[in-house]
């Protein structure tokens, strides 16, 4: 019997030890088991927002990582990721980054998303896209070319910009010997090129194609054809660099770099990397000569955009980061140093006092504040039906005995027709 009792009083002090250690192991695992049901609970909320490479093109690497950090630590749900991310190489970005050249095709194929639900651009207009940094085009010109043509500045005045040109692309000795005076990249696979290289002359001169909301743009009146009249000069009277219709923006201004083209017109945008390329000496901005009527000088507004992808899984969340970007604004015109920057705090006290320290942002700062905000055709519905007919029908008219008046009555026939449908 003692044997008996023992035995069995050994079995429940063994079973009780077990327990002991059972409960012991429960109570050390408890926190991380629940810890890790905790992060797979938050992992399974947590939403992730693709955003396309272009970015990290526009914006650099580094700015883009520091913001999503920001952005992910006050929104610990959402998480931001590249589109590029091993495994994902087949999704669509969510958050799409472009310029205007990119804009009318994205909306014109239906890409983006309104964001009417999320909130309303500053312009007052429900835009697909909000414009996180903006630009406008401006007369660059050569001071060496220039001066060893016998000109100590800029042109002010048409008549003096087609006497410059002309001057420089006829001679051929020393630094003029391969110089054209001016240059026209009209490549249709730039799509900048026709409100830099041709309507920037006529908002100079003060034309507006918007006369009427409930109408189609109107080109063909007297001063815009007045307009055409000069800009045929320019190219039948071998003012230009050749091959107007296939040189590209880039190229213009790889060629103005080096010295090969005296005067061009480009956007603010390119400022410092020319300014790295040939030092500050070497050039200058001033606005383009108008039409000496009394117009007011008119500029056309370039950018950068985000827009949210019509396939968004998660479009709020999608917005909430795009609200983000959008508080980046000065940010981005800073690393940019853009003139006009933000549109829609033209007096951000710190950022404009800081580039108007700088001899060309000053100078292109008070272009800007003595200017007229025109609207091209960006955003609107078959822009790029509405330039393909302009610079076709600008084409004929360079290259043939077409009268301005003709070129004019022919694009306004074309828009007419695009607007009706």
């Amino acid at each position: 019997m003692y044997s008996k009792n023992n035995k069995k009083s050994m079995f429940f002090d063994n079973r009780i030890d077990i327990f002991i250690i059972i409960f012991v192991l429960i109570l050390i695992l408890s926190p991380v088991m629940s810890g890790a049901v905790s992060r797979l609970n938050a992992k399974s909320r947590q939403k992730d927002i693709y955003i396309s490479t272009r970015c990290e093109e526009i914006f650099g690497g580094k700015t883009m990582e520091t913001l999503v950090q920001d952005f992910e630590r006050q929104n610990p749900d959402l998480r931001i990721k590249l589109l590029n991310v091993s495994g994902e190489k087949n999704k669509e970005p969510d958050i799409l980054f472009f310029d205007e050249g990119e804009f009318d095709d994205l909306a014109a194929a239906g890409t983006l998303l309104p964001l009417d639900s999320f909130f309303e651009v500053e312009t007052g207009v429900h835009e697909p896209a909000i414009p996180l940094v903006s630009f406008m085009d401006l007369l660059f010109y050569n001071i060496e070319l220039l001066q060893a043509a016998g000109f100590d500045r800029p042109p002010k005045t048409r008549d003096e910009f087609l006497v410059y040109a002309k001057t420089v692309s006829a001679a051929n000795n020393g630094v003029l010997a391969d110089a054209a005076g001016a240059a026209m990249s009209l490549s249709p696979l730039n799509r900048q090129s026709l409100s830099r290289d041709i309507f920037s002359w006529i908002w100079a001169a003060g034309g507006n194609f918007w006369h009427n909301e409930d109408s189609a743009p109107v080109i063909n009146t007297r001063p815009i054809i007045n307009d055409f009249d000069f800009l045929g000069r320019l190219y039948r009277e071998e003012a230009l660099a050749p091959n107007s219709f296939e040189m590209t923006g880039e190229q213009a201004l790889e060629d103005f770099a080096h010295g090969k083209i005296a005067m061009i017109v480009a956007s603010t945008r390119t400022i410092q990397a020319l300014r790295e390329k040939m030092g500050d000496e070497a050039f200058g901005i001033t606005t383009i000569p108008g039409a000496g009527t009394a117009g007011k000088y008119s500029i056309g507004l370039t950018g950068i955009f985000a827009g949210i992808n019509k396939n968004c899984a998660y479009p709020d969340a999608a917005g909430y980061f795009l609200e983000f970007l959008a508080g980046q604004r000065a940010l981005f015109c800073a690393q940019l140093k853009a003139v006009p920057g933000d549109v829609s705090d033209l007096f951000s006290g710190d950022y404009k006092s800081h580039m108007k320290d700088d001899p060309f942002y000053a100078k292109a700062w008070d272009i800007f504040e003595s200017s007229i905000i025109v609207r091209g055709f960006l955003g609107e519905p078959g822009a790029q039906e509405y330039e393909n007919a302009a610079r076709e029908e600008i084409q004929l008219f360079f290259e043939s005995g077409r009268t301005a008046q003709e070129t004019a009555a022919a694009i306004q026939q074309r828009w007419d027709k695009i607007f009706e449908d």
